[in-house]
């Protein structure tokens, strides 16, 4: 197989042609910790008696559905700011991520928690071999619509790779489930540190249903799924010891989407998100519902120039 090469000499001229990139996936010493030893020092859970905590909470709102607001500020005008001046009541810390005693798991724990909520990448893969996987990711993202085009990172280097990231260089084929509040439970299940070979279908009990344009199967529980192939790859690299591989980055194409039918308008081309429910990661191990939403129009410079708010702001 053939080492990664650099994503700025790949991505452009091979946007609409699947890379034959690949990982060399080799043992190192200089990998990241081995299986899952890196949740170990992060300590996820923050409730050593997780279940009590849980029991101590109100039960899941099941009536609970998707409402739309007003904006907080309705009247907000051109040069007003913030609509709540309590940000003046606190100053902002710099944190340096390689500064001294800043270790890996901090920059992780913090931005997990400060760039919420991420959407989840359902993704289902097939080795090389015939076995197939499936598992959530938060590092995850659409970057472009023509082509459609969606980012995954993975954790783990070349020596370590996780199962999905794995199947997804060797064989460049999955699909991409969004998860919704129906079966989220299942899904985090998914999650489990399990060992390579274990069916993640069969312990969750999701259904799989067969592709067309790719072999890993999507989740029929999912009301909307992506087929994908992959375009290309960067392996990244500690800032701390540049021969320590970190975690890889695929960026994919989507070639074929499916979607249940009652929740997509009769154009086929807005998705109704009462009806998909869809469930996001904020930081640990918390999940979050989507429930409350305002609208805002995107303003008009020809016609917000006329204003005297702005006139005189500009002048």
């Amino acid at each position: 197989m053939n080492k990664l090469k650099p994503l700025s000499s790949s991505i452009i001229p091979r946007i609409r042609h699947f890379s034959t990139t690949t990982l060399t996936m080799t043992n190192q010493q200089t990998e990241e910790p081995k299986r899952f030893g890196l949740e170990n020092q992060i300590k996820r859970n923050p409730h050593p008696d997780f279940t009590k905590v849980e029991n101590s909470r109100p039960p899941f709102d099941f009536d609970r559905v998707w409402n739309y607001t007003q904006i907080p500020d309705k009247d907000w005008k051109a040069g007003s700011g913030a609509n709540d001046s309590s940000w003046k009541q606190h100053k902002k810390l710099t944190i340096d991520p390689y500064g001294e005693g800043r270790s890996p798991v901090d920059n992780y724990k913090t931005l997990i928690s400060a760039v919420v909520p991420r959407p989840i990448g359902f993704v289902s893969t097939i080795s090389k071999d015939g076995v197939r996987n499936l598992a959530p990711f938060s590092y995850f993202t659409v970057v472009n619509h023509d082509p459609p085009i969606f980012t995954l990172g993975f954790s783990g280097g070349r020596g370590n790779p996780k199962d999905t990231a794995r199947n997804i260089l060797e064989t460049e084929e999955l699909t991409i489930n969004i998860i919704s509040e129906w079966f989220v439970e299942a899904a985090n299940y998914c999650s489990t540190n399990a060992p390579p070979g274990v069916d993640e279908w069969k312990l969750s009990g999701l259904t799989p249903v067969e592709s067309e344009k790719v072999k890993p199967q999507h989740v029929a529980e999912s009301a909307f799924s992506i087929e994908a192939k992959l375009v290309t790859s960067h392996e990244w690299k500690s800032k701390s010891d540049p021969n320590r591989a970190t975690g890889v980055l695929c960026i994919v194409e989507g070639v074929n989407f499916h979607v249940r039918e009652d929740v997509i308008n009769k154009e086929l081309n807005n998705i109704d998100i009462a009806k998909l429910k869809p469930v996001s990661r904020l930081g640990g191990i918390t999940y979050a519902r989507t429930v409350d939403g305002f609208e805002r129009l995107r303003p008009d410079f020809d016609k917000e120039s006329e204003t005297p708010e702005v006139k005189e702001l500009l002048d």
